[in-house]
């Protein structure tokens, strides 16, 4: 029988034990063997894909969001581990990409049919090392929502939990200097939020870039200039418009892209990447094309 690791996060808002112990049984009645981890602190998703990898297990599955998943994500790095994914967490946004099935029996079942995609990441490198992401790494007001939106509120609300902080935030939102260098060139500008994209999908199924694909070896890079509640739904708004049409930037929307990205804030901005804080500008991101490969719905 193939062998899996299956790593939980209890705390995720779609993992109550009773739908931990139905995606158990599924997985086994499709011929999984599957050895069970449940994570109690930030590093554990890590420490046990990674020993999952020295063990020779073929597949580490994250039941849990965004977060957990990268956590995993991080050890199966050129490994030849396939990551799979079972959406449990607050957005679940690369599992929306990736158009696996919102329902966890469901995304369990794909487990054993699906196919296998390779992916890139992006990476920055942080003081306590290297840190990956698959959806986007933002400086800004993104950052400040994530941050802000308590721990409760995700598991009681979901996502919802993320617009209400939003809808807080609003009023104060203001632009302030940044410095972008993408691939070597600089450029200056004002914005409320800078986001390095590695998919163009930040609330799935809404595309805000008509370009950034996980497979296509490059970042892309969208700066919004607001100073308003008004001003992050106009440059929200030209974004989507923009995926229709293609209709470029404007004074207030920015694109860029390209391998590596230095972003700097004045005065500095918080970080996020992929829904966790990881402290503030600078920060460099860089795309690691192809390197994870991934259990995922037929093209």
């Amino acid at each position: 029988m193939a062998r899996m690791c299956l790593i939980v996060n209890p705390v995720a808002g779609r993992s109550r034990p009773e739908v931990v112990d139905t995606v158990i049984r599924t997985l086994r009645v499709a011929g999984w063997t599957v050895e069970f981890a449940e994570t109690s602190g930030p590093a554990d998703a890590q420490r046990f894909a990674a020993a999952a990898v020295s063990d020779g297990i073929e597949l580490v599955a994250v039941f849990g969001g965004d977060g957990t998943t990268m956590q995993a994500a991080a050890a199966l790095v050129r490994t030849g581990t396939r990551l799979g994914l079972i959406p449990g967490g607050t957005g679940n946004v690369l599992a929306g990409n990736l158009r696996i099935p919102p329902g966890p029996v469901e995304a369990a079942r794909l487990l054993a049919g699906g196919s296998t995609r390779r992916i890139d990441l992006g990476r920055i490198d942080r003081p306590d090392g290297p840190h990956y992401f698959a959806v986007a790494c933002g400086a800004g007001v993104d950052a400040q929502v994530m941050g802000d939106t308590p721990a409760g509120e995700k598991r009681r609300l979901g996502i919802v939990g993320y617009w209400q902080t939003l809808f807080r935030v609003l009023p104060a939102v203001r632009s302030v200097p940044f410095r972008l260098t993408i691939d070597g060139v600089q450029t200056e500008l004002m914005a409320a939020d800078v986001l390095v994209l590695n998919c163009g999908e930040i609330i799935p199924p809404i595309r805000v870039h008509p370009r950034s694909s996980l497979d296509d070896g490059v970042l892309e890079v969208m700066a919004l200039r607001a100073d308003s509640a008004w001003g992050i739904f106009r440059g929200m708004g030209r974004a989507i418009t923009n995926v229709l049409v293609d209709a470029g930037s404007t004074s207030y929307l920015y694109y860029g892209r390209g391998r590596r990205v230095v972003v700097e804030a004045f005065p500095p901005e918080m970080v996020q990447h992929d829904g966790d804080l990881v402290g503030m500008t600078p920060v460099t991101a860089e795309v690691c094309p192809g390197v994870l490969e991934v259990v995922a719905p037929a093209a």
